[in-house]
Protein backbone atom coordinates (compact mmCIF):
# COMPACT_ATOMS: atom_id res chain seq x y z
CA UNK A 1 0.00 0.00 0.00
CA UNK A 2 1.52 3.43 -1.21
CA UNK A 3 1.93 6.27 1.84
CA UNK A 4 -0.93 8.19 0.33
CA UNK A 5 -3.14 5.33 0.21
CA UNK A 6 -1.96 4.70 3.77
CA UNK A 7 -2.83 8.36 5.08
CA UNK A 8 -6.02 8.15 3.15
CA UNK A 9 -6.88 5.04 4.65
CA UNK A 10 -6.43 6.64 8.13
CA UNK A 11 -8.06 9.88 7.61
CA UNK A 12 -11.21 7.80 6.17
CA UNK A 13 -11.42 5.72 8.84
CA UNK A 14 -14.41 7.63 10.65
CA UNK A 15 -16.65 7.90 7.55
CA UNK A 16 -16.52 3.52 7.75
CA UNK A 17 -18.99 3.87 10.94
CA UNK A 18 -21.05 5.91 8.84
CA UNK A 19 -22.14 3.54 6.15
CA UNK A 20 -25.49 1.59 6.56
CA UNK A 21 -25.33 -1.63 4.91
CA UNK A 22 -27.50 0.24 1.76
CA UNK A 23 -25.20 3.02 1.34
CA UNK A 24 -22.25 0.69 2.00
CA UNK A 25 -22.98 -1.70 -1.28
CA UNK A 26 -23.48 1.58 -2.91
CA UNK A 27 -20.07 2.96 -2.50
CA UNK A 28 -18.42 -0.39 -2.90
CA UNK A 29 -20.19 -0.64 -6.52
CA UNK A 30 -19.74 3.41 -7.21
CA UNK A 31 -18.29 3.16 -10.92
CA UNK A 32 -17.36 6.24 -13.41
CA UNK A 33 -19.87 7.23 -16.14
CA UNK A 34 -19.52 5.96 -19.43
CA UNK A 35 -18.16 10.15 -20.71
CA UNK A 36 -15.43 10.35 -17.36
CA UNK A 37 -13.94 6.61 -18.03
CA UNK A 38 -13.88 7.79 -21.67
CA UNK A 39 -11.86 10.72 -20.94
CA UNK A 40 -9.87 9.02 -17.98
CA UNK A 41 -8.96 6.24 -20.90
CA UNK A 42 -7.79 9.04 -23.20
CA UNK A 43 -6.14 11.03 -21.04
CA UNK A 44 -3.48 7.61 -19.81
CA UNK A 45 -3.30 6.64 -23.39
CA UNK A 46 -1.87 9.93 -24.11
CA UNK A 47 0.19 9.89 -20.33
CA UNK A 48 1.74 6.30 -21.64
CA UNK A 49 2.52 7.96 -24.71
CA UNK A 50 4.12 10.95 -22.99
CA UNK A 51 1.91 13.72 -25.16
CA UNK A 52 0.17 15.09 -22.21
CA UNK A 53 0.24 18.99 -22.09
CA UNK A 54 0.53 20.50 -19.33
CA UNK A 55 -3.20 21.10 -18.68
CA UNK A 56 -3.56 17.40 -19.50
CA UNK A 57 -1.41 16.44 -16.49
CA UNK A 58 -3.27 18.75 -13.83
CA UNK A 59 -6.25 17.02 -15.20
CA UNK A 60 -4.82 13.12 -15.07
CA UNK A 61 -3.11 13.83 -11.52
CA UNK A 62 -6.55 15.23 -10.56
CA UNK A 63 -8.57 11.70 -11.56
CA UNK A 64 -5.90 9.68 -10.18
CA UNK A 65 -6.02 11.29 -6.80
CA UNK A 66 -9.48 11.37 -7.12
CA UNK A 67 -9.56 7.43 -7.69
CA UNK A 68 -7.50 6.78 -4.95
CA UNK A 69 -9.56 8.30 -2.58
CA UNK A 70 -12.67 5.78 -4.05
CA UNK A 71 -10.43 3.22 -4.15
CA UNK A 72 -10.33 3.75 -0.22
CA UNK A 73 -13.77 4.01 0.55
CA UNK A 74 -14.69 1.66 -1.22
CA UNK A 75 -12.30 -1.25 0.26
CA UNK A 76 -13.96 0.43 3.78
CA UNK A 77 -17.42 0.15 2.61
CA UNK A 78 -16.64 -3.48 1.49
CA UNK A 79 -15.25 -4.43 4.62
CA UNK A 80 -18.50 -2.70 6.55
CA UNK A 81 -20.49 -4.96 4.29
CA UNK A 82 -18.05 -8.27 5.33
CA UNK A 83 -18.31 -7.35 9.38
CA UNK A 84 -22.66 -6.99 8.75
CA UNK A 85 -22.96 -10.37 7.53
Amino acid sequence: MSTVAIHLDRLLEPFAGCLTPDVAARVANMRADDEIQDRIDYLADRANEGLLTPGEQDEYAGYLHAIDVIAVLQAKARFQLRKQQ
